[in-house]
Order: C-alpha cells, then structure tokens, then sequence
C-alpha cells in the first residue's frame, strides 16, 4: 500500500455508495444538560434521516449508545458498532479512495488523528481505530498515513486539485515544522492530489478553543472542477469579512491542476453575527451533496437560507437542495459536512 500511487478521492459530485456518520456519545461536546444532549442527538439523527432519503447510511455507534440509536434512527439506516468518543466522523474517520489502476477497489486513508491538534478538552482515544473498523467492515484496502490530518481539512476536484488551509496541516500541535512540500507529497500518495491551493487561514471563530484552526470544509469546496463555492460574510462588521475578501482576491490567482482558473462563486453568509459564545462561523459552505441532492445548513432565517438554497440549486444543477437547521451543530464545532463522509460508488464517477 505504502508504494501505491494509483489512489484518487473522487469529488463529493462522484456518485456515491453511501455516506457515513457516527452517532453522538455523551461528552464535553454534545452538552451539559438534558436539553443539551437531547438536542444533539436531535439535531444529528436529522442529518442522518435527510440524506437517507438519497442514498443509504451507515452510523458509527459507540456500544454505550447502541440501544438508544436504534430507538431514534429509522430502520433503513445501518449501524456498526465500534468504540468511538467523537461524533465528527469527517475527521476521525477515514477518507475514501478509488484505486485507478485496478477498477472497483475501494481504499480507506488512515490519518492520524490527535483530536485537532489535541486542544486540551478534545478527546479521540476511543476513536483511533474506526478508520481500521470501517475498512474491515466494507474489505477496504487501508491506506495508511503519518500525516496529522482530518477531513474537513481537505477538499478535491476529482481531478488532482485540492484545497487546504496552511494553519490545519502546518499547524505545529498537528506537524511540527512540517513544510508544504512534505504535506503535499503525502497528499499526492493517499488521495492522489497534483496541485495543492494552499489558503493561509479559515474563519474567526474556528481559531477560538473549541475550534478546528482553520478547516477549509467551512469556508470553501468545489462545486465542479474549476468552479469555488467561497463562503462572503459581507457585514463589515464582523472579522470574517476582511477574511473572506482576502479569499477571494487569492483564489481567484490560482489555477487548478488543470490549469483552469478558477471561477469563485460567493455564498454569502447568513445574517446572524453573534450568538451566546460570540462571532459565529455559520457559514452555507459546509453543505454536503449526495446522489441526486444537497444536504444544505439551515440558520432559522428564511431569507438568507432561501438565498443560499438557489445559489446550491445552480451550483449542483439537478440536485434537490434540502435545509437542515444546523444551529445545534455549529454550536458543538462545526456543520453537516463535518459530521458526514461519502463512501464513492465503485463502479462510476457520475452522479
């Protein structure tokens, strides 16, 4: 495996054979209270039931909360028990490649995952193997990696292209003193990236002590080879307006591995700047696309979702775009990108 080089991650626009959560344990996370942690596992069997309405779902339980996962998720969702401690399966899980030299092989990398640079509250012990579980559940091949790395991290064209931000991979409580060129060679081997589009940091909030230091999964994707769906906070108010400005002005420098340049379609924010921990991150960007659909965050205000939803129905043109309230999401630390990961259909590359 470690010589291999014919592995790709497909773009999420890739039909897939099915997308892949876990389901909430109880934690710093998921809340305090009753309330609290009703809400979560509320807000992410929501999730969970909106994309099963596309494609089929397997959740990544922890034997704790077997029996009450099986009370709340509608029977056509799988579970897979497997010790976890973290419900971000984007990060603690494992991302899916395709072998393109050896047709209907399905590879699963193994990051190393240290709970986003081990913040001090973060846990991920539990959740070390559930890269390994899953590739034993599906006899995927496991693409192993020293790389610190998670997910919402990364996201690729499909075509060599990805993106990804210099405060996540670079970070030095992830790899110290690792320099672009080593992160970027490793990226080559496990999900097949040509050219890297290095953006130098995320959103405000993200930095904070719950925050991941920057995912690129918040603050854009590829809608389509050549084409960035950029989050646009447009109220000068808040700091992320300068941040996303200076994006833009970046991204639109670049050219991918094609050699496109690259078109930048703003998905602008929605109009809520604060909320009881401070400036927020909600951002339409942290969307995830399934066959024939978009699982779109929801903020609880009309308008700006109405907006982003038909931005999302151009971007993905024949997609029914769903809104999920993500409020109770973004709260614990990220979106419905960060709680998900496709599993790419072996055998085409359509959607």
């Amino acid at each position: 495996i470690g010589d291999n080089m014919s592995w790709l991650m497909p773009a999420e626009t890739a039909r897939h054979e099915r997308t892949w959560m876990a389901f909430p344990c109880e934690g710093i996370t998921l809340g305090d209270t009753d309330a609290e942690r009703a809400e979560g596992y509320a807000a992410w069997t929501a999730v969970a039931h909106a994309i099963a309405e596309f494609e089929p779902v397997t959740r990544a339980v922890d034997p704790s909360e077997a029996a009450r996962a099986r009370t709340m998720l509608s029977a056509d969702i799988e579970i897979m028990t497997t010790p976890i401690d973290g419900f971000w399966l984007r990060d603690l899980g494992p991302t899916f490649v395709l072998d393109t030299e050896r047709p209907g092989v399905l590879g699963a990398v193994d990051w190393v995952f240290n709970g986003w640079g081990d913040r001090g509250w973060s846990t991920w012990q539990r959740s070390a193997g559930t890269a390994r579980a899953v590739a034993d559940h599906l006899g995927a091949e496991l693409v192993s990696s020293t790389l610190v790395n998670e997910g919402g991290g990364i996201h690729v064209d499909g075509e060599g292209t990805v993106l990804l931000t210099e405060t996540v991979q670079r970070d030095e409580r992830r790899n110290p003193g690792i320099d672009r060129a080593t992160v970027e060679a490793e990226l080559a081997r496990t999900i097949g990236s040509e050219t890297a589009i290095w953006l130098p940091r995320g959103l405000t909030r993200d930095y904070e002590e719950f925050g991941t230091n920057g995912h690129v999964d918040i603050v854009a994707t590829f809608a389509a080879p050549g084409r960035v769906l950029l989050h646009d906070q447009r109220n000068p108010d808040h700091p992320d307006h300068a941040v996303t400005r200076d994006l833009a002005a970046l991204l639109r420098g670049h050219q991918d591995a094609a050699g496109r340049d690259l078109e930048i379609v703003s998905l602008p924010a929605p109009e809520t700047l604060h909320d009881a921990d401070g400036i927020v991150d909600w951002s339409y960007v942290n969307h995830l696309v399934v066959n024939g659909g978009v699982i779109a965050c929801g903020f609880g205000e009309p308008r700006a979702d109405a907006v982003a939803r038909g931005i999302l129905e151009d971007a993905y043109p024949g997609r029914t775009v769903v809104t999920v309230d993500a409020r109770p999401i973004f709260a614990r630390g990220g979106g419905i990108h960060c709680i998900t990961q496709q599993q790419p259909a072996l055998t085409s590359r359509q959607p």
